[in-house]
Formats: C-alpha cells, structure tokens, sequence
C-alpha cells in the first residue's frame, strides 16, 4: 500500500512539474495545444468534444470519476458553484493531462441582475447600454465559476408566433449586427481571460427564426442571396466582434441540418470569415440528425457532424461512443478530430482557464450592486415603446387623487423576468404596482388583479376590478402573455390577448375613465380590439429586474419613453410573415378601407388582402415620444456617388414639444433597380439623439458604396450601379426622402 501511495504522489509531482514546460508561455497558444495534444490518447480527445449534463443525471461520485477519466470537456448548467469549484479541482489536478473544464450556462438576458428580453432590449436601439448589460451579465456569471454562455441569439426573426422571437434582436439585419456585436463586447470585455469575463457564443447559426409556420425547431427553406444578405449578417458581425464560439441549430436549412452543414460551417464559417474558435452544437442535435432523415443511425450522425465542422456535441454521445471503432478500422480520419480539439483547447487557453484561480464563492454584493440595478432600469427605460398616446394623457400627474390598477400581470415578480432566466429570483424583482405604490402612496392606488394569470377564463374578478376603476381618476391597464407562453417551445398560433382579458378590457371601459393599457409579453401582440378602449399604450415587454420602476417612471413623467419597434406588429396572424423590408411586386398595393367590396374592379387586383389593411399595426421602427420632432432640410453632399466611394446624408431634427426627449433617427435607402429585386426599404444606419424642447440638431450619416451592396444569384457581393431613394426617418413608413445615383 505504501509502494502504492508513493508512486501516486511520484505520478502527480511529474505531472505537475512537467506542466509549464507542456503548456509553454501563455502568450504562445498555438504551441501549448501542439505541446498537449501531442500527449492527448483518442478518448481523452473525445471527451474534449464532449459536453455534458451530467449534474441533472449522474451522481456526484460518477461525476468526479468522469471528469478524473478526461470523459468530458465541458458541462453545462450544473447550478452549484462549490459543485462547480470541485469539479474544476479534480480536472486540473487529479486527471492525466489537467486539462480544464469549461463551464456553461444559458444567461440570455442577464444572471442575477435579470435585464429586459432580448427583444425588449433591441427596442432601446442603444448599443453602448446593451454593451454594458451583457457585461453585467458576464461579471456576476464569471464570479460564480462559470466560463461560458450560450448567447447572444442572433436569429432574424420575422415571425412572432414564433417563440424564441423574444431572444431575438428583431428584424432588421443593421440592427441585429450592432446589437449583437455589443452583446459580444460585453460578454468578453477586452480579454477573454479577464476575470469578468465570458465566452459568448453566437447561435443559432443559422436560419432558425425562419423556421415554417412559426414552430420551433421547423424546417427552413431560405435561397442563399436571402440567406446572406439577411440572415448571416448578425453571425458575421458577432465573428468580427470575436466570438468566442459558435452553436450550430436545431432546423435544417434548404434540406440540410445545421449540425451536419458543411457549407455554413467550413465554407462560410471557417473559410470565409476566419473563424477560430469552436462550434458546439444545440441539445441533442447531433443525434436529432437521425429524425430529420439526415443521418441513418448515431454512427452517420456523428460522422456527418464531424466532418461539418460541429466541434462540441451537447448531450448526444455519438462522437465519443461510435468514432472510436470507425478510427480504428481506417475509416474516419483521426486528424478531423484533433482539428476539433484544438479549436476547444484554443478557446480554453484564451479564457485561461488553466491559469485562473478557481474563484471562492462570491459575496452576495457580487449581485444586484447598484451599477447593476441601474442599468437594467435605465435599459427597461428605454426598451419601452409608447404606441399610443390620445390627447396627451401621459405622463399622467403625480397630483392624481386616485389611480386604478389591474390585471395580474402590475405584480407578477415571475412573468415579469420573461423567459429564460435559470438564475433570476423572483424575490428581487421590483413590480410596477410596488413602484406606483411607493411612488404615490398605497392610499392612493386601488388594486384589483380581476384574472388569476394572463391565461385565466374566469370573469369572477371582474367585478371589483370594475369597481376599482370607477373610483380611480385612471386606470393602468396591465395586459399581455405571462412568461411561460413566449421562449423556446412557446409558438402560438394567435397572438391575441390569451384568457379573458379582451373581456376584461371591455369590462373597465363601462366605468368611463382614462385607460392606460401597459402591455408585458415576449412577441408582438394582436390587442387592436383592446387599444380602441385606451387612450395610451406602453408597450414594456418582460422587462426583468427593475421594469416596475421603469414603467412607474415613465407612466408618472419622471422618464420619457424613446423606444422603438424593431420588429413590425401585424394587425392579424393572417398577415404574417409580415416585415418592412420586404419585395415590391407588379402589382403593389395602393390602401384600401379593409372592407371586403361587392365588387372587385380590375384596376384594384393588386398584392393586398381583400378584408384587412397590407401594412402593420405598427411599423418596424415606430415609437412615440412625451415630445414631438419635426424632421426638415434634407441634404446630400452629392448627386451621385463613384463606386468606392462615400457620400453624406443629412437632416435637421427638431424637438418642437415641451419636454426634453430622445429620438431614434433612422437611414434608409432603395435601390430601384438592379439584377436582383431589392426591398421597398433597407435600415442602414441609426442615430440616437437627446433635444431640448426647441432644440435643432443636424444629424449627418455617412453612405459608402459598401452598404450598399447585395449578393447576386452567384453568392457574390456586388456593387450595381442605378438610381438609389434614400430616406432620413422616425419609422420605416415615413421620413424626407431623397435621390442619388450609383455609377462605376
């Protein structure tokens, strides 16, 4: 037994005296993973490539003895942080070769410091603030041993039936980019290595939110110029950025798995970007190949994926149960593998991961500090969107002897968080009702929650809900879905206001008083029958942590709402898809009153619905303010602009209200002919300006040839030369709009 122990502890000393000389410099990666996998057996490889939940299934024993055994190169989602801290310890210091773990875990919109949906946050079209957030994120995430999370979601999303569009960035590819680019910076900071830090990883590459009819993990069918020119944009923008990692996604694209396509993955990924780091796919994607009808059984799946370029397999085990006969037998090349590996070891020593410290448990002021909860009220702020606002009734006054508020959604801490939040307590979470209520004085505000949930079918509250109103000089309506109806596995086929609470709506009309409908869902909503009773609608989303404060704010003047749409609302789920930047037609529509006519005159067969108005409730872009703005003197420094060359677009922006507010000023351009139809609009820049009541700012973007190319049916990026209208807006359906042209 003695002889035993001692050559145990022989074995350990060598290994930890042989591991500077394995690892080399820090500052020299490439050289470290030449140095370890050199010495790596092809299990030990396998177990890099795979990842784990290992905390949801295994005991705490089989766990430890995996990861002594080099069986795992990653698990994710394992909630306890000592359990975390242990786990490290045996992979550094009692498996062969010390090779770290990474960590992850999906902090979608915030950890502990629960921020607005991703939706939500696009809405604020504030990158630096969207900046900070995810670094927010990624410093209570980091503290708690955690290396990696599965975010920023970059899926252009045109569906809202569609429940993952509440992870999405909206629309519009512009946008998307910059916001997720800013995600990206947040989430790494200025090293990966920091101890603030997190790998980001970009998903769902790609073409997820095209998915058919709105049903998560559907099939998509999305022509390559569409694809390059929409939906890979926001990827391409993260990888520049320097993401981390990539996650392969659940649909297939054009017949072709995500988890198994070589083109998105070598060709576009890899070749045409430069991309270094590793691609883990979704959950059980790889194995899931096998229902598409992609993959015969687990052993072509694992091939397949390999061989795409999918370097991490998330839950499935096919590489590490079905590639080791195949290698032995000759028939699949061992170098695909040690590709593989090296792309995660690359990411594991950019995180320094052999090096960091495993972190103690951190202080509770590690949470919710108060840079923290500033930041997600500021960002709740600006993520709301004013729809309507009839005779000026916000802000309402602070003076208002007696306010009303119901619906169940004023103090729900769980729907208000929205979806995806593994770490967010409901106990931290500040209401809209405590807010008003903190703000006014309980004796000053009547609730009445009249349904149990947004889903309740019962009017049996209604009645002194109706009687609440009645005595209140407003009401603050609070409507919309709870969190469990949007996110992943969460499409529906209406979008109108679930349960009774159109009734509802009804109900508090009788007693004549000003409606204010305050609107908390995950997607775009169909409420029209609902607004008519209103005089106001705030559009607030799931607004996190501190939305209650933000909307008690806005609601009562101490805030004035700036956001703005970055998804279009559609009247009906009729209308849907439904975007701004969609294709002309022949026959474009000229209106129409929505009424079916008795007779139908050959001049009116135009691309239109018979019964409903084309365009949506609310345009992509559109958000009203506390103050107007007048757009005026649009200029362009030139008729025309030689290809590579630049030219500038200006117009004078003034606020003509009473109170300071913020505006978001948008750019558009069309170009009105080319080899390719090109859509009606296309955002290409945004600015946010503050103004002062009476205040004029010039507001000058800058058009390169660049942003305004396209690919052709080729693939290829091109440049044609034609007549261009271009557009200085507040929305996608207005704005000054002016001409020039591109020539060679």
């Amino acid at each position: 037994m003695r002889i035993q122990v001692l050559a145990s502890i022989t074995l350990l000393v060598s290994i930890f005296v042989a591991m500077p000389s394995l690892y080399g410099s820090p500052a020299d990666v490439e050289s470290r993973i030449d140095a370890l996998l050199a010495r790596m057996t092809l299990q030990e490889k396998l177990g890099q490539l795979s990842q784990s939940t290992a905390g949801y299934t295994r005991s705490d024993a089989q766990i430890r003895n995996d990861v002594r055994a080099g069986r795992w190169g990653s698990i994710m989602n394992l909630r306890d942080a000592q359990q975390r801290a242990a786990l490290q310890r045996v992979a550094l210091h009692e498996s062969r070769l010390g090779i770290p773990l990474i960590f992850g875990r999906d902090v979608i919109h915030g950890y502990r410091t629960v921020f607005p949906i991703p939706l939500g946050q696009s809405a604020s079209w504030d990158p630096e603030l969207v900046r900070k957030a995810a670094h927010i994120a990624a410093r209570e995430t980091a503290a708690e041993g955690i290396h990696w999370t599965f975010a920023p979601m970059l899926d252009i999303a045109r569906d809202p039936r569609w429940g993952r569009i509440a992870e999405s960035l909206g629309e519009d590819p512009v946008l998307a980019s910059a916001l997720g680019a800013a995600m990206v910076r947040g989430l790494q900071g200025d090293s990966l290595d920091a101890p603030d830090a997190v790998a980001a990883c970009a998903k769902h590459y790609a073409g997820y939110g095209a998915a058919e009819g709105g049903r998560d993990y559907n099939t998509t069918w999305i022509p390559e110029t569409l694809l390059r020119d929409v939906y890979l944009p926001s990827f391409a923008a993260a990888e520049k950025a320097g993401a981390a990692t990539f996650m392969s996604a659940f649909n297939d694209l054009n017949g072709v798995p995500a988890s198994g396509n070589v083109f998105l993955l070598r060709q576009v990924l890899r070749k045409e970007w430069g991309f270094d780091g590793f691609v883990v796919s979704d959950w059980n994607a790889v194995e899931e190949m096998i229902k598409h009808g992609y993959a015969a059984d687990s052993t072509d799946a694992a091939v397949k994926s390999l061989r795409a370029g999918v370097d991490m397999e998330m839950v499935s085990t096919d590489y590490y149960d079905d590639l080791p006969a195949l290698i032995a037998a000759g028939k699949f090349d061992v170098k695909l593998v040690d590709e593989s590996v090296r792309n995660i070891l690359r990411v594991k020593f950019r995180l320094g991961l052999f090096e960091r410290p495993i972190p103690a448990p951190p202080p509770a002021s590690a949470m919710l500090a108060p840079d923290a909860l500033a930041i997600a009220q500021r960002l709740a702020t600006e993520s709301a969107v004013l729809l309507r606002n009839e005779g000026s009734l916000l802000p309402l006054s602070k003076s208002i002897a007696k306010v009303a508020v119901i619906g169940p959604l004023a103090d729900s801490r769980v729907d208000q968080m929205g979806c995806w939040v593994a770490d967010g307590q409901p106990g931290d979470v500040r209401t809209p009702l405590a807010a008003i209520r903190e703000m006014l004085g309980p004796d000053r505000v009547a609730y009445a929650p009249a349904l149990k949930n947004s889903r309740d079918n019962s009017q049996a509250g209604f009645a002194p809900a109706l009687e609440a109103a009645r005595n209140a000089d407003a009401v603050l309506l609070f409507i919309g879905e709870e969190q469990s109806l949007s996110g992943e596995a969460r499409s529906r086929a209406s979008l109108d206001l679930p349960g009774a609470q159109d009734q509802l709506v009804d109900e508090i009309a009788k007693a004549g008083k000003p409606v204010v409908l305050i609107v908390l869902a995950g997607r775009p909503l169909t409420f029209s029958k609902a607004a008519a009773h209103a005089e106001a609608v705030l559009y607030a989303w799931h607004p996190g942590t501190m939305g209650g404060p933000a909307i008690a704010n806005l609601l009562f003047g101490d805030a004035v709402p700036s956001g703005k749409l970055t998804v279009s609302f559609p009247r009906t789920a009729g209308q849907i898809p439904i975007y701004y930047n969609h294709m002309n037609t022949g026959r474009p529509p000229r209106g129409g009153s929505g009424r079916i006519s008795e007779r139908v005159a050959p001049e009116g067969d135009t691309s239109r619905y018979i019964d409903l108005d084309n365009g949506p409730e609310y345009p992509f872009g559109y958000g009203l303010s506390y103050t107007t703005f007048q757009y005026s003197n649009l200029k362009l420094s030139s008729a025309s602009m030689a290809k590579g060359g630049a030219l500038t677009v200006s117009a004078d922006v003034t606020n003509s209200g009473k109170l300071e507010g913020g505006e978001i000023v948008q750019l558009y351009t069309r170009q009105l002919a080319a080899s390719l139809t090109r859509p009606v609009r296309e955002l290409k820049d945004f600015q946010r300006v503050t103004l002062k009541p009476g205040e004029t700012k010039t507001v000058q973007f800058t058009l390169s040839t660049a942003s305004l190319a396209f690919h052709n049916e080729r693939g290829e990026l091109v440049n044609e030369p034609g007549m261009f209208q271009v557009w200085i807006a507040p929305d996608s359906a207005r704005g000054l709009r002016g001409e020039f042209k591109a020539i060679d």
